[in-house]
C-alpha cells in the first residue's frame, strides 16, 4: 500500500522548504510567503508508464568509470559556440534570461532553424500559439531571404542583367523542426521520450506547470518541478534541452535561484531596447569558461553576430572634440574600444546634478572627488554627465582613467590627442594596473591608437593631466 503523501511548506520568494507553515520565511524574512506543496509518494507510476524510482546506484572508482569524449552540436552562430565553450553539449541543460523583447525567443527560433537541416529538433512554447510561432519563422525566414539577394545582387549587379540574378533558395530547414505548444510539463517529457529530438527548445518555464503540485504557473513549486523534470529528461535520454527563463525587475532569474543551480549552464542576454547591440554573458557553465561574452546585432533579419565586434563601440567621427575619450575595457576575454563623452557645465544649484549612462554613478562620484581633491579642478561648481557610447554597460574598474581624463576635457574646453587610458584611479589619486593589460595594448595598437596611457608609464592622476597641460 502506497504511503501518503508529503506535504511541506515553501517560500515563493527564495524556495526555502520546511514541514510546517510559518509566518516569516527564516532565510530570506519575507511575511506571508509560505505555501503548501504537496509531493506524492516516489512509488507513483509516471504518466508514460516508467517508474519514478533509481535503479541500484552502486560507486565506482574514478580511474574505472569508462569516460567517451563526444563531440557537441556546433551551431552556424560561432559567437554562441564560444559564449557555450565550443558548441552544445549532449544531455546538457541551458537556462537563457533576458528581459522582455530583448530577443531571446528571436535567437532560440533561428537556432532551431539552422539546426533543423540535419538534425531533429523539438520547439515547445508555452507562451505562443503554433501558428504565431510560424509567423515569426516566416518573418525572419522571408527577412534573411530578401537581405541574401541584395546581396548577391549588389555583388553581381556587374555581371548578370536583371532578368539573369541568381535568386537564394528558401530554407529546407523547416522539415525536421517539430513545433508544439504545451504548459503541462508531464505532457512535454512525454513528447520527448516518444520523439527523441537531437534538441530540445522551451519557451519558457515560468508557464510551465503540471498537476502533480499546487501552485499557478511560475510559482517556486512548478518552475522547481518543471526544471527537475526536464533537467532529468535530458540526463536519461543525453538530449540537450534550452530553458527559457524570465528576469525581475532587478534583473534576476525569475523563480526560486534553485534554478540556476540546478541546469548546467545560464546564459543572459542583455541590451538596450532601443540599441541593436546585444550581448550574451555566461553566468555559469560546467562545461566552459565562464569569462566568454558574444556579441549580436538585432537587425530586421533577426539575431546576426557581429562581424567586427572590437570595432562596434566606436564612433565613425575622425575629429577629436572635447570630453570624448577612448578606453578599452574587457568583456569576457575579448577587449573592445569604447569612447567615454563627458560634459561638465556649471550650475547655480547647492548640490550639483551628477547624470550618469552606462556606467556606476557612485563610482564616477569617488572619482569626481579625486579630481577635486588631488587635481584642484573645481567639480563642485559644476553639473557632471558622462554617457558610454553604443549603449553598452560597463564595471570595468580599468576605465576609471578614462572618465576623468574626459571630465577634464570637457571642464577645460580642451579636445585631447587620441589616446586611450587604461588604468584604475585610487582613491589617493595613483594610477593602477588592470587585467589584461597587454591584450588590451595590443588591441588599442591594432587600431591605430599609438598613445595609450597606462600606469606603467604615470603613477598619478595628477601627472596624467599635467602632461596635457603642456601640450603633449
Amino acid at each position: 500500500m502506497a504511503k501518503k503523501s508529503v506535504i511541506n511548506f515553501v517560500c515563493q520568494e527564495c524556495g526555502y522548504d520546511s514541514p510546517q507553515w510559518l509566518g516569516k520565511c527564516p532565510e530570506c524574512g519575507t511575511w506571508n510567503s509560505m505555501k503548501e506543496f504537496q509531493t506524492k509518494n516516489a512509488k507513483v507510476i509516471a504518466k508514460n508508464g516508467v517508474s519514478n524510482i533509481l535503479p541500484q546506484i552502486k560507486p565506482q572508482k574514478l580511474q574505472e568509470i569508462a569516460y567517451e569524449e563526444r563531440s557537441r552540436i556546433q551551431t552556424e552562430y560561432q559567437e554562441l559556440n564560444n559564449v557555450l565553450g565550443g558548441g552544445i553539449v549532449r544531455g546538457s541543460a541551458t537556462l537563457i534570461a533576458g528581459d522582455p523583447g530583448v530577443g531571446k525567443s528571436t535567437l532560440l527560433l533561428q537556432l532551431a532553424l539552422s539546426l533543423a537541416s540535419e538534425k531533429k529538433v523539438l520547439y515547445v512554447s508555452g507562451e505562443e500559439s503554433v501558428e504565431q510561432v510560424k509567423m515569426r519563422a516566416v518573418r525572419i525566414a522571408e527577412n534573411s531571404e530578401n537581405s541574401e539577394n541584395r546581396k548577391v545582387r549588389e555583388s553581381e549587379s556587374q555581371k548578370f542583367r536583371s532578368s539573369d540574378f541568381p535568386k537564394v533558395r528558401k530554407s529546407e530547414s523547416s522539415e525536421n523542426l517539430f513545433l508544439i505548444s504545451l504548459t503541462d510539463a508531464d505532457a512535454i517529457v512525454e513528447q520527448i521520450a516518444e520523439m527523441k529530438p537531437d534538441l530540445v527548445v522551451i519557451d519558457s518555464i515560468q508557464t510551465i506547470e503540471s498537476e502533480n503540485v499546487s501552485g499557478l504557473s511560475g510559482s517556486v513549486a512548478q518552475v522547481r518541478y518543471a526544471a527537475l523534470q526536464f533537467i532529468r529528461c535530458a540526463k536519461q535520454n543525453n538530449i540537450p534541452v534550452i530553458i527559457v527563463g524570465h528576469v525581475t525587475k532587478e534583473g534576476m532569474v525569475a523563480g526560486p535561484m534553485v534554478l540556476s543551480h540546478m541546469v548546467d549552464t545560464v546564459l543572459f542576454l542583455e541590451g538596450e531596447k532601443f540599441a541593436k547591440t546585444r550581448i550574451l554573458r555566461s553566468l555559469k557553465n560546467r562545461f566552459g569558461p565562464v569569462d566568454e561574452v558574444g556579441i549580436f546585432l538585432m537587425e530586421e533579419t533577426g539575431m546576426q553576430e557581429a562581424t567586427n565586434p572590437e570595432q562596434l563601440f566606436l564612433t565613425q567621427a575622425k575629429e577629436q572634440v572635447p570630453g570624448s575619450v577612448l578606453v578599452s575595457t574587457l568583456e569576457g576575454s575579448r577587449a573592445f574600444l569604447v569612447e567615454l563623452q563627458a560634459l561638465a557645465v556649471a550650475t547655480r544649484l547647492p548640490m550639483p546634478r551628477r547624470v550618469v549612462s552606462g556606467v556606476d554613478g557612485r563610482r564616477v562620484e569617488l572619482l569626481l572627488a579625486v579630481l577635486q581633491k588631488h587635481c584642484h579642478l573645481p567639480v563642485d561648481t559644476m553639473d557632471v554627465f558622462v554617457n558610454v557610447a553604443g549603449g553598452l554597460k560597463l564595471a570595468d574598474p580599468g576605465i576609471d582613467l578614462g572618465i576623468c581624463l574626459a571630465v577634464y576635457s570637457s571642464l577645460k574646453n580642451i579636445a585631447l590627442p587620441q589616446a586611450v587610458g587604461i588604468a584604475e584611479v585610487g582613491l589617493l589619486g595613483e594610477l593602477r594596473a588592470v587585467t589584461g593589460l597587454e591584450k588590451r595594448i595590443k588591441e588599442s595598437e591594432k587600431l591605430g591608437y599609438k598613445q595609450v596611457l597606462t600606469a606603467k608609464k604615470y603613477k598619478t592622476l595628477r601627472e596624467v593631466l599635467s602632461k596635457f597641460q603642456k601640450g603633449v
